[in-house]
């Protein structure tokens, strides 16, 4: 956006503008944590180390379709297309319109579709994209915090969405997620990440193959 365009902006768009120009990805992140603390969870992006332990377990090779709840600024996104097989496809779902206009606007991928809906709705959101299961859903949704209910609605459509011997990759900031996916899941692994801010739990969710048998991790 060129400086005489922004000057034809309301006051509240081009004071949006020039933080995201100035301050990027951290200043779109910041600014939607101050206006929605319980929704983002965290003042600051996963770090690198938090991003490779997370992702480890995926087969990427076999991967048609990874699924991301709450991808905020694209902290992940890019990690992933950087190992997404070239006719993949990425859906990245967030309530903040403001995220997905973000990335909208700074990932140019054919791969990479970004969703503004709830995580909830995720089966009828993979369906219109034309796909029956993801192989991988990722998400940092804070879901000890949402409101009664949502996160095991979550939960429930993720499972039903998986693909056998797909997974459910969840990073949070409390471990009490083990309590919410656990009763959903075939298996759950657990991870820790100390080099995060804040230090992160990470779980690992796994739907059983039709033959009954598990995927095993490699974190």
């Amino acid at each position: 956006m060129q400086s005489n365009d922004l000057a034809q902006l309301p006051l509240r768009q081009r004071i949006k503008a020039r933080a995201e120009r100035t301050f990027g990805a951290w200043g779109v992140f910041f600014r939607e944590f101050v206006k929605h603390p319980r929704m983002v969870g965290s003042v600051v992006p996963s770090s690198d180390r938090t991003i490779r332990k997370m992702l480890a377990p995926v087969d990427w090779p076999n991967v048609k379709l990874f699924v991301e709840y709450g991808p905020g600024v694209g902290t992940f996104c890019r990690a992933v297309l950087d190992h997404l097989p070239r006719g993949a496809t990425y859906i990245a779902i967030d309530t903040n319109p403001d995220f997905i206009r973000y990335l909208r606007k700074t990932i140019p991928d054919s791969r990479f579709i970004a969703v503004h809906g709830s995580a909830a709705d995720v089966e009828s959101i993979i369906a219109a994209h034309g796909f029956d299961h993801a192989d991988y859903v990722l998400s940092g949704l804070p879901l000890s915090t949402l409101p009664d209910g949502i996160a095991d609605q979550i939960a429930t459509a993720t499972y039903r969405a998986l693909t056998p011997g797909g997974a459910f990759l969840v990073y949070q900031f409390t471990s009490f997620t083990d309590q919410l996916i656990r009763p959903y899941f075939d298996k759950v692994e657990r991870g820790f990440e100390a080099w995060n801010v804040p230090p992160c739990f990470l779980f690992w969710g796994w739907k059983a193959r039709d033959d009954g048998s598990l995927t095993r991790g490699h974190h």
